[in-house]
């Protein structure tokens, strides 16, 4: 029973450490709203490299927005940069 209360302790405690605050979150939120509409201008575009590069232009956008919002608090989060996974990272 205490292993058990002990694990349901840690994992709360994860849990609320990886929270960001309202502002990161917005801040988030409108790059991700403003990567989706460059998408949906991308989708309406003909295959070729300037699609592609709409493509590339909504992942950066999306990316810098995690890593503002990161930047505002980071209690947690991980940004595309701290991994080297994003989409824009190399």
């Amino acid at each position: 029973m205490r292993k058990m209360f002990i694990t349901l302790a840690a994992t709360s405690a994860l849990a609320l450490g990886a929270c960001q605050s309202p502002a990161a979150d917005k801040v988030e939120d409108q790059a991700e709203a403003q990567a989706d509409a460059i998408d949906e201008q991308a989708d309406a575009m003909p295959e070729g490299p300037a699609k592609e590069a709409m493509e590339n232009k909504a992942d950066v956008v999306e990316e810098m927005g995690e890593e503002k919002a990161n930047a505002m608090d980071d209690n947690g989060e991980i940004a595309p940069s701290e991994t080297g996974v994003g989409d824009t990272q190399k």
